[in-house]
């Protein structure tokens, strides 16, 4: 936001401008850093109530932190300074509500805050281990190289988050089409269908009968499942968002047959990642596991990572530990580890395209069992009628 000011200096001059900030009261304090005493703050160009967009209907996407982070890892290899980066960057983003977060930012390390401290007041923006690495890169004295790979990590997220997205259009539609297909024939099909053989008379076939009450039930209790629907789903979204709750919900995942050999290369793939990007950056492998929250204790009393992983089979796979102990025999365990990154992405990507294929042909077999089910339940007592 740009904001119209006239303060009066220390020495009783007064001084005009227009300063930029995230809020009024950001603005103000920007201002009294510099010495002046303001007397007038207005917002420049303030749109009508009508205009101004719902806070609570906006959010950051994930594209938008992408770029900034490539864009912060460039600006930092050009030697630009940290606080002028974001203020470039906050003027560049196109999404309002990003754009005055980056700003909140500048202003916090414009005051004393360190970057990672800033970052860790949006949590819903910026993750806990895009923040730990951050914070690694400050010690360190790395955070151009860390900013450099969590912008890489992001691009990789992102892309195969696209592939999978662009791959479900085509399920999507047909799943759309199918349930619009069965909505219309339970709404307007059906009831003609009961009216017409409720006149006729005559025995129903017992799948006619149950398709019947079982619209009948959906005609007359659409809201009590609707708000079965909508109060489980909320219920187990705030269970999910506690930690406890994250953990059992990615312990039964993992216990999916099929989803689990999924996740597993998934999680095995950001492990890796993420410990390579530590270690690149200059990060000791008990700092790093530190920061991961993963077997410190045993790598401190001089046990190798490798043997370490290898405790745990059933997370780590031995081709995983394997690979492993070479980086640490050959002194290349970022590379090493980065290697992994790349086959697990594309064991990753062959993963989403077998289930994908898979899954289409899968979803037009289920909703031709369904709408035909409803078919039969339909035809078959007017074939009766129509044999008599």
């Amino acid at each position: 936001m740009k904001f119209n000011y006239q303060a009066r200096s220390p020495k009783g001059e007064t001084q005009v401008g227009v300063i930029e900030a995230s809020s009024r009261d950001a603005a103000l304090q920007l201002l009294s850093q510099h010495g002046l005493f303001v007397t007038i703050l207005e917002e420049s160009g303030e749109r009508p109530f009508y205009a101004k967009p719902l806070p609570f209907l906006e959010r950051v996407k994930g594209k938008d932190v992408m770029l900034f982070s490539r864009h912060l890892a460039i600006l930092f290899k050009s030697q630009v300074p940290l606080l002028q980066a974001l203020r470039t960057l906050a003027l560049q983003t196109k999404s309002r509500v990003f754009a005055e977060k980056i700003m909140k930012l500048s202003e916090d390390v414009e005051g004393g805050t360190s970057f990672s401290q800033a970052l860790l007041k949006n949590p819903n923006v910026f993750s806990s281990y895009y923040v730990s690495m951050v914070r690694s890169g400050e010690t360190a004295g790395s955070l151009s190289a860390v900013l450099d790979s969590l912008a890489e990590h992001l691009e990789r997220e992102y892309t195969l988050q696209n592939k999978i997205k662009s791959a479900l259009t085509y399920p999507a539609f047909i799943v759309t089409i199918g349930l619009a297909v069965l909505f219309l024939m339970v709404i307007f099909v059906v009831p003609n269908l009961t009216r017409t053989l409720s006149d006729l008379g005559g025995e129903l076939p017992f799948i006619t009968k149950a398709v019947i009450g079982l619209v009948d039930v959906l005609r007359s209790w659409w809201w009590a499942f609707l708000f079965l629907l909508g109060g489980g789903v909320f219920l187990l979204l705030r269970y999910i968002k506690t930690s406890e709750g994250k953990k059992n919900f990615d312990l039964f995942l993992l216990k999916v047959p099929g989803l689990n050999t999924f996740l597993r290369m998934m999680y095995l793939s950001r492990f890796a990642e993420n410990l390579a990007t530590l270690v690149a950056g200059g990060i000791g492998i008990v700092s790093a596991l530190e920061i991961l929250g993963e077997a410190k204790e045993s790598v401190q009393r001089g046990a190798k990572i490798s043997d370490v992983l290898g405790r745990y089979p059933l997370e780590f796979p031995p081709v995983f530990t394997q690979m492993v102990l070479v980086g640490e025999q050959s002194g290349t365990l970022d590379t090493t580890l980065l290697n992994i990154v790349q086959f697990y992405q594309r064991e990753l990507t062959n993963s989403v395209e077998s289930f994908l294929s898979i899954l289409e042909p899968l979803l037009i077999v289920v909703l031709g069992l369904l709408v035909g089910g409803l078919m039969a339940a339909i035809l078959l007592p007017l074939y009766q009628l129509v044999s008599i």
